[in-house]
């Protein structure tokens, strides 16, 4: 079983760099709270080996996911990196525990941590760097500037946001070219739904975190059930795969610390929705 993830299809991200859509988050890897090392250093290495094995090359990161610790990983795991292998990173939230996640757009801060991720990835330029938060205490304008200055000194490729509304996608543009946008969205949660269409629109990737809800999606007794039987695949791959069919710009990316989760995760990608299935999926959870 190998490169099953190339059937979910390509999206250029920023209109000139290819990914498969269904890619892999790494916010899984670090400990209990995303705090601190992975339970099993090898395990995480190994997960993140096989992904490229099954044919992910979209992988998303955080300097915030340990912190730092997922970052590593990815080096250690996968550097240097292949050539069609895209790693996304984000800034803009710091962390002082377990569980706790605290907004900082200073300016300054955010060029710190850019050079920080270069540094602990070993890459020259980003592929994708996205403001985590942003930080009301800080115009939008000097966090997303501070993102094109880095851009124009070729640190970063493209920008991407996270948990924003249309209106601050639009102000956002005003200082620079967004290539896409990360909000929470799922089939059980899509109050992002306005947010998603806006990039459908505008040719913007559109990256859903939890897309599987922790597990609240993939229950055997959960929402899916029933239609999982029927199509003779997992809760969760049904999920996916719904995310994979409701827009060509969705960039779903699962994560988990297992082997067996990712191999299951990935075969979404070759699940093909009939326009019935679909439709009963999507008016299954409300």
């Amino acid at each position: 079983m190998t490169n099953i993830a190339s059937s979910s299809g390509t999206f250029d991200i920023g209109g000139d760099l290819p990914v498969v859509r269904l890619g892999y988050g790494t916010m899984q890897l670090p400990g209990e709270g995303v705090w601190g090392p992975p339970k099993d250093h090898d395990t995480a290495v190994a997960v993140l080996r096989r992904t490229v094995e099954l044919g992910i090359t979209f992988f998303d990161t955080a300097d915030s996911y340990g912190p730092e610790t997922a970052e590593q990983l990815l080096k250690d795991a996968l550097h240097p990196y292949a050539d069609d292998v895209v790693i996304a990173t984000k800034s803009g939230l710091t962390r002082q525990g377990p569980g706790v996640w605290t907004p900082l757009g200073y300016p300054p801060y955010l060029r710190q941590q850019c050079e920080l991720s270069l540094r602990r990835l070993g890459v020259d330029t980003i592929d994708l760097y996205q403001l985590h938060r942003i930080d009301e205490a800080y115009p939008l304008e000097d966090q997303v500037g501070e993102f094109k200055a880095l851009q124009d000194e070729g640190k970063i490729r493209h920008i991407g946001l996270s948990e924003v509304t249309v209106d601050q996608i639009k102000a956002a543009r005003e200082v620079a070219d967004i290539a896409t946008v990360q909000n929470l969205y799922n089939l059980g949660n899509r109050s992002a739904e306005d947010v998603l269409d806006y990039c459908e629109a505008e040719g913007i990737g559109f990256i859903p975190w939890f897309p599987l809800a922790t597990g609240q999606l993939s229950k055997e007794d959960g929402p899916l059930a029933d239609a999982s039987r029927d199509h003779g695949a997992t809760p969760s791959q049904l999920a996916l795969a719904w995310l994979l069919r409701r827009s060509p710009v969705m960039l779903p990316i699962p994560g988990t610390s297992s082997l067996d989760h990712l191999e299951s995760n990935t075969e979404a990608a070759g699940i093909e929705l009939t326009d019935e299935e679909y439709e009963k999926l999507s008016s299954s959870v409300d």
